[in-house]
């Protein structure tokens, strides 16, 4: 009787454990969603989102069964020149004004080695949804000295193609290629 009871209690433990999700959010400070593209086809040029957040729900310590929820601000493009900036948020490429959310809702992650996985999931901007496949690469969890939290490190790589949302649509590709490169670092804490 008394090893049916430790059994029961081992898999109560082990389900209540299972059962216990946990929210995650980005550290702002520590977080980059950024993107690149070739310009003349000669040359890189990088931008980013200031203004985004990313939360992941998971019950799971390796994150197998993460859901990713990420929206951003388009009016906060950013490439360091500002009329550049001013440019993609018109009407001929973002249409900030139309559309002043991109938001990314995962649908499942795979993965592929002990840090690395397949991201899927639905990215949706410039009134356009497409499914998209990201690459993640897991850099390791650590309490942060400064405040004490745990913390998670990924970088999330991916390409899309700006012709798939209708973005540009007036400048040929060898102005502005049509593959976008999707380049994202992240920290992530428990959500309090």
């Amino acid at each position: 009787m008394k090893k049916y009871i430790i059994l029961s209690l081992l898999v109560i433990s082990s389900l209540a454990t299972i059962a216990q999700t946990t929210t995650w959010t980005s550290d702002p400070a520590h977080s980059r969603l950024g993107f690149k593209v070739k310009h003349l086809t000669i040359s890189e040029i990088d931008g980013r989102f200031a203004d985004f957040s990313v939360t992941v729900t998971t019950a799971k310590a390796d994150y197998s069964d993460a859901q990713i929820e990420v929206t951003a601000k388009v009016a906060s493009i950013n490439t360091g020149v500002e009329a550049r900036d001013n440019h993609l948020r018109s009407a001929d490429f973002f249409d900030a004004e139309k559309y002043p959310v991109l938001t990314f809702k995962s649908s499942k992650m795979k993965k592929t080695d002990e840090k690395r996985g397949k991201l899927y999931g639905d990215l949706t901007f410039h009134g356009v949804t497409k499914p998209v496949v990201l690459d993640v690469t897991y850099f390791g969890t650590v309490v942060n000295p400064m405040n004490k939290a745990e913390t998670a490190g990924f970088q999330i790589l991916g390409s899309i193609k700006r012709s798939d949302f209708g973005l540009g649509a007036d400048f040929p590709e060898f102005v502005i290629s049509d593959e976008i490169k999707i380049v994202a670092n992240a920290e992530f804490s428990p959500k309090k």
